[in-house]
């Protein structure tokens, strides 16, 4: 059995609640906890924590197979050691002494699915006692007696032509359980190393490391996304509007729209990406706006699985699958179809049951204040 342990406590001197801080729209576990998930190898994920906090936090992310193990005050201090909380967790359970376990950092969100699907591979194929993950480092390094560690002054290496060192990166740790308990160290025995990508040397322990690491996953995302969505859709109240009802002295209703969406709408449809809304609502208000921002397609009066009727019928007319469709919803009568979308995405003050969806990407603006934007913005950049 495979088993994942994330240790995560609520003190971080450097950056306060580092671990449930939101990077990228998201809590920053969260992408850790993700790609566990997504990787389909692991019977058991645990997020060890001190902190109700960050147990709330963990809980609303509404991953299968997360749990929680309430580590103790004593292993929860700035001096304690991780191995102290693995070997307190260990104690807790009965694994076999056969089962694997991963230790897990929450600040290295780089790491994807595939990562640990192939460190795993390794580590059986080879029969390893534990694996670690490491980065290539290029860079030439010196000792404090002012003589070089990695190279020869007389005879520098050209960088391509140079191996360089492995360096830790942090992300995870790979070992049998008899093992750690024999050695009472996360790394004992034949070791073995999993090697990462450069940028993967990123551990989020200053603000700078925050922000560079959070563009990088970014660009990720990104270059995924400007491959695969080939259509964007979005509710209307609450998201293109803030939801407020606004009526004129003779009782017309009105809404408030922000130009800021209307220009992504510009946008996207410059990068050949088609663009629509579907909404409960049926006004003329609605439809003039459709017009006016020259959108593709315009569903009004639907609810619920009627939403996702229309996008799927949509697909059909644009010969695309689901999964290149991404949609902006704020309430309860867009969850089937934010459920069921490639990328979905919900306003900051969206209600709680939308923004727990698994994998939406709750925006850092509300809805009529340029959060359609934020999300047309996340997906060109």
């Amino acid at each position: 059995m495979n088993i994942a342990l994330l240790p995560v406590r609520c003190g971080s001197k450097s950056i306060p609640f580092k671990n449930i801080k939101i990077f990228n729209g998201k809590p920053l576990l969260y992408w850790s906890l993700k790609s566990l998930v997504e990787s389909q190898i692991f019977e058991e994920i645990h997020v060890a924590t001190d902190c109700n906090k960050i147990k709330e936090v963990v809980n609303q992310q509404n991953f299968k197979n997360v749990k929680i193990f309430n580590r103790s005050e004593e292993n929860a201090q700035d001096e304690s050691s991780t191995e102290s909380v693995m070997i307190e967790f260990l104690k807790n359970y009965n694994f076999k002494k056969e089962d694997v376990l991963f230790l897990v950092q929450a600040t290295s969100p780089l790491v994807r699915s595939d990562d640990f699907i192939n460190a795993y591979n390794l580590f059986s194929k080879n029969k390893y006692d534990s694996l670690l993950t490491c980065v290539r480092s290029k860079r030439f390094y010196w000792n404090d007696n002012n003589s070089p560690l990695n190279y020869e002054i007389e005879n520098r290496p050209r960088r391509q032509d140079f191996r360089g060192l492995l360096m830790e990166n942090g992300a995870f740790y790979i070992s049998r359980i008899k093992n750690i308990i024999k050695s009472n160290n996360r790394l004992s025995g034949n070791i073995g190393i999993y090697e990462m990508d450069e940028s993967t040397s990123i551990e989020i322990d200053e603000e700078l490391d925050w922000i560079i690491a959070e563009k990088l996953l970014r660009k990720s995302i990104n270059k995924k996304l400007n491959k695969e969505i080939k259509i964007f859709i979005s509710d209307v109240d609450g998201t293109l509007t803030d939801a407020g009802m606004y009526y004129s002295e003779d009782g017309n209703e009105l809404k408030k729209f922000n130009t800021h969406d209307g220009k992504g709408f510009e946008l996207l449809r410059k990068s050949g990406i088609k663009t629509g809304i579907i909404t409960s609502e049926n006004t003329e208000i609605v439809k003039n706006r459709a017009t006016k921002l020259k959108l593709d397609y315009i569903y009004q009066g639907l609810e619920h699985n009627q939403k996702l009727d229309a996008v799927i019928e949509i697909c059909k007319k644009e010969n695309v699958q689901i999964h290149n469709v991404a949609y902006i919803g704020d309430d309860i009568n867009c969850k089937e179809l934010l459920e069921n979308v490639g990328l979905a995405a919900c306003p900051s003050n969206s209600v709680d049951t939308i923004k727990s969806i698994e994998n939406i990407h709750v925006l850092n603006k509300k809805g009529g204040e340029g959060a359609v934007r934020e999300f047309i913005d996340f997906i060109l950049s």
